[in-house]
C-alpha cells in the first residue's frame, strides 16, 4: 500500500508566487492545495485537514493573521508557516505568538522553501507523535503508577498481581531507578495484607550496627544512647509487609538473622535474649547480581533461595524505547501544575537518543529540571542537562588497534629527530619500525 503524501495548503493572493510554490513543494513529494483567495482557504480548512499550511501575511480582504486564527480553530493540528515581506517581520513574529511554526521571508528561493517545508513537516510529525503518546497515556488503566507499554514490564505487572494474594517471598531485581519500590507497593496493594502496615527500609542507607537496631529493635541499655526500648521495622510490620531495598548490602551477620526470620518467623531485639514471633511477608529488592555475590562468598545461598521464591526482573529503560516518550508525557503532566508544556523537536530526539543510565528516576529528574528552567511553555534543548543534549551528537566510531597504532607511530615520527630515536620512544627495534612504516604507508 502506497504511503499517503503529506498534505499542504498554500494561500497567497499573487498567482505567480502561488504557482512557483506549488511546483516547488510538489517536487519534494507534498500533496499541494493552492488558494489565491483567502476566503476559499477558509472554506477548505473547515472541510479538509492539512498537515502544513503556508499563508501569506498581507492579503485582501482577509489577512494572513485571520487565516492563521481560523486554521488554529478548525484544524489546530495543522502546522502553519507565515509568508512575509521584508517590512512585515514584526507582524510575522506576532503570528508566531499566535501559533505559527515559523515565517518565510520574500523573496525566497526554491531550496529555502523546500528546507523550511521539510523542517515544518518534521515538527508536525513530532507533534503528532507526542499527541499519540498523550492519547496512549489516557488509555492506560489498571497498571497503578507503573506507566508502560513494554511487553516484559506488562508481564511483570501480571506476575506481581498473581502472586500478591500469596505469602510467598519476592525478590525484585533491576538497576537503580527501574521501579522496584513501585512493584513492591503493587504487590502489597493487591495482597490480603493491604490493610496492615507496609514498612520500607533501605539496607544501604545505614551502617551495620544501626541497621540491626532499625530492623529488629533494641532494649534500653543495649548500646550508648539506647535510653528506652524501641520496636524495629519487623515488629512494626507484624501482620503486614516489609520491603527490604538493596538487600545485597546486608552484612553476613544480618543475613543470618534475616534468614532466621524467614525460616522460623522469629527474631530478638538488640540486647535481649527473648525471642519474638512475627508474621511478616518479605519483599526484597537489589540492583546487584546476587548470583555473583554468592559465588564471591558475599551473600548466603540459603538466604538467596529463601528470598527467591518468586523473582521479578525489571528491564532497564534503554530496553524499553516505546516507554520513554510515554513516561515523558506522564511526568510533564505530573509536574506542570496544569500548564500544557510542549517539547521542541530536538528535545524529543534527545530523549529518544539518550541512554538513561539512571533509568526512570533520572528521566523524572530531567523533566522536573527542564520545567523549572524553561522560559516559556516549550522545553528547549538548552533546558536539558549537558549529557542529554550531547546524545544528539553523532557518536564517533572507536578506532581499531591498527588505526590507533598508525596514529601513534605518525605522531612519534613527527617529534623524533630520526628513525632510531622514534624506535626507541616506541620501544621497538628500527627494523620493526621500518616494516610498520611500510605497512601503514607513513
Amino acid at each position: 500500500m502506497a504511503k499517503e503524501k503529506p498534505s499542504v495548503l498554500v494561500v497567497d493572493d499573487e498567482a505567480n508566487i502561488l504557482k512557483t510554490m506549488t511546483i516547488c513543494l510538489e517536487e519534494i513529494g507534498l500533496n499541494v492545495t493552492s488558494c489565491q483567495r483567502p476566503q476559499e482557504a477558509l472554506q477548505r480548512i473547515v472541510k479538509q485537514s492539512f498537515d502544513l499550511a503556508f499563508v501569506d501575511l498581507k492579503m485582501r480582504p482577509i489577512d494572513g493573521l485571520k487565516v492563521l486564527k481560523e486554521i488554529k480553530t478548525f484544524s489546530p493540528e495543522t502546522t502553519v508557516v507565515i509568508i512575509t515581506a521584508h517590512g512585515s517581520i514584526e507582524s510575522a513574529v506576532e503570528a508566531m505568538k499566535e501559533g505559527a511554526f515559523h515565517y518565510l521571508q520574500k523573496p525566497f528561493d526554491y531550496l529555502e522553501l523546500q528546507i523550511l517545508a521539510q523542517k515544518a513537516l518534521e515538527y508536525h510529525r513530532l507533534r503528532k507523535e507526542v499527541e499519540n503518546y498523550r492519547a496512549q497515556l489516557r488509555q492506560l488503566t489498571g497498571t497503578e503508577n507503573i506507566i508502560t507499554r513494554h511487553k516484559k514490564m506488562l508481564e511483570n505487572i501480571q506476575m506481581a498481581k498473581r502472586i500478591a494474594a500469596t505469602d510467598l517471598s519476592v525478590l525484585i531485581e533491576g538497576e537503580s531507578g527501574t521501579g522496584k519500590e513501585l512493584f513492591a507497593q503493587l504487590i502489597y496493594q493487591h495482597s490480603d495484607r493491604r490493610d496492615k502496615p507496609f514498612i520500607k527500609i533501605n539496607c544501604a542507607a545505614l551502617p551495620d550496627n544501626l541497621l540491626e537496631s532499625e530492623l529488629f529493635g533494641h532494649v534500653k541499655g543495649a548500646f550508648t544512647g539506647a535510653i528506652k526500648d524501641r520496636k524495629g521495622r519487623f515488629e512494626l510490620a507484624d501482620g503486614g509487609t516489609i520491603f527490604l531495598d538493596e538487600i545485597g548490602e546486608l552484612s553476613p551477620s544480618l543475613q543470618a538473622k534475616l534468614l532466621r526470620v524467614l525460616q522460623q518467623k522469629e527474631f530478638e531485639r538488640l540486647g535481649e535474649s527473648k525471642s519474638r514471633k512475627v508474621d511478616v511477608r518479605i519483599i526484597a529488592a537489589t540492583n546487584k547480581n546476587l548470583e555473583q555475590a554468592m559465588a564471591e562468598g558475599n551473600f548466603r545461598k540459603d538466604l538467596f533461595y529463601r528470598l527467591n521464591t518468586v523473582r521479578i526482573k525489571l528491564p532497564p529503560l534503554r530496553e524499553q524505547p516505546e516507554d520513554i516518550m510515554l513516561l515523558v508525557q506522564y511526568f510533564l503532566e505530573q509536574f506542570s501544575e496544569g500548564q500544557k508544556i510542549e517539547l521542541a523537536p530536538p528535545v524529543v530526539k534527545a530523549f529518544k537518543s539518550y541512554r538513561w543510565s539512571g533509568n526512570v528516576r533520572e528521566l523524572e529528574n530531567v523533566i522536573k529540571r527542564a520545567i523549572a528552567l524553561a522560559k516559556t511553555n516549550t522545553i528547549e534543548l538548552n533546558d536539558l542537562p549537558e549529557e542529554v543534549r550531547f546524545a544528539l551528537e553523532k557518536p564517533v566510531r572507536p578506532l581499531s588497534l591498527e588505526e590507533m597504532e598508525k596514529q601513534h607511530i605518525k605522531k612519534v615520527l613527527q617529534i623524533a629527530k630520526d628513525l632510531n630515536e622514534a624506535a626507541e620512544i616506541l620501544g621497538i627495534d628500527p627494523a620493526t619500525l621500518w616494516r610498520k612504516r611500510k605497512r601503514y604507508d607513513l
